[in-house]
């Protein structure tokens, strides 16, 4: 077991020397990736990168603080909506667009924690789910932001240089996303992350010994909102056009999967779980074009359903996955990742 002997040395980013050439050895290699990759890949790995930031968000509220949430859908849509009305209609930069989306999703955020100071469970959970409801039908009310029709990202300037290809995107989405994964590794180190874990183990004895309960678990609200936001507006540009529909409850659904798969109150893990529910949602989108499993899964939901169904596999395969997850290995991917770690440090013994 790897002990720390001091708050210095538990706060260092990286304890030894290989864990420097591997972080060497990912930073090349991210930064090698659109220079080999084809556009379909480079495409994908924005999503996987949007999809790490919400995900570190929601988990610093779930995982590290107890609190669940089905709503964030909802902060999604207002960084999206946000981003784009503020490029396109008012004209402001990207650069500063971005950050103040994410702002105002915190707001939002700081809002509907409120209501997290006496609701817990189901009750929070239903909650949070209504404010994710209800974030898109007010949306797709609004004119000013297209109403059901949407809305058209405009052409991306970022510092002067034009972004029209997925390459160039990947330029923006992945700094943003190495920078924000390790601002939350450093935030879960410091004394507000150990009050997050505080609350979330028991409220009532962090509330003994001095924690803010108020002040803690709407900060958790906010900060994971703002994490939100900020993959919402990069989504919107990723996309190319948002509309209500963009945001529904699945898209909630499947960020509580990439949560729970990745593994609790884990950085690696969150990246873990974004990762592959991102990929097998790319995957299993089309489904019915895979070799062998796909004729197959035509025929049956032809013959007892219906063929417009086939889409909904994937859902069934993420639900499938998730409770695999939860039955055999609680902790998730990282979990497995730290017994896989913990076999080889000890091998052959």
């Amino acid at each position: 077991m790897d002990m720390k002997r001091d708050y210095y040395e538990d706060i260092r980013l990286l304890d030894s020397g290989a864990q420097v050439f591997w972080l060497i050895a990912l930073l090349l290699a991210l930064i090698a990736l659109p220079l080999l990759a084809g556009s379909y890949l480079v495409y994908t790995v924005n999503l996987i990168a949007i999809n790490v930031i919400v995900t570190l968000g929601l988990n610093l509220l779930v995982g590290y603080t107890g609190q669940i949430s089905l709503g964030h859908a909802g902060f999604f849509a207002i960084g999206a909506y946000g981003t784009l009305a503020m490029v396109a209609k008012l004209g402001v930069p990207f650069e500063l667009a971005l950050p103040l989306s994410g702002l105002i999703a915190a707001g939002f955020g700081f809002l509907l924690g409120l209501p997290a100071l006496r609701l817990e469970g189901p009750y929070l959970a239903i909650a949070t789910l209504g404010f994710g409801l209800t974030v898109t039908q007010i949306l797709g009310r609004i004119e000013y932001f297209g109403g059901h029709m949407g809305m058209q990202a405009p052409p991306l300037s970022v510092l002067g240089f034009t972004i029209a290809s997925d390459a160039a995107r990947y330029a923006v989405i992945m700094p943003l996303a190495v920078i924000l994964t390790w601002a939350m590794r450093n935030l879960t180190r410091t004394k507000v992350g150990r009050a997050f874990v505080a609350v979330r183990d028991s409220d009532i004895a962090a509330e003994c010994i001095g924690v803010n309960l108020t002040y803690y678990k709407t900060l958790a609200f906010a900060i994971s909102a703002f994490f939100t936001g900020v993959g919402g507006g990069l989504m919107a540009f990723v996309l190319g056009f948002v509309n209500p529909h963009t945001f529904n409850i699945m898209v909630s659904i499947l960020f509580l999967a990439m949560v729970v798969v990745g593994g609790l109150g884990s950085i690696l893990g969150s990246v873990m779980g974004a990762i592959l529910i991102t990929f097998l949602q790319l995957e299993l989108a089309r489904i019915g074009d895979m070799a062998l499993i796909g004729p197959l899964l035509t025929e049956i939901s032809t013959r007892f359903f219906t063929e417009s169904g086939l889409p909904n596999v994937q859902y069934v395969v993420f639900g499938l996955i998730m409770v695999l997850i939860v039955i055999f290995e609680p902790l998730g991917l990282y979990g497995f990742w730290i017994r896989t770690k913990i076999y080889w440090r000890t091998w052959p013994f």
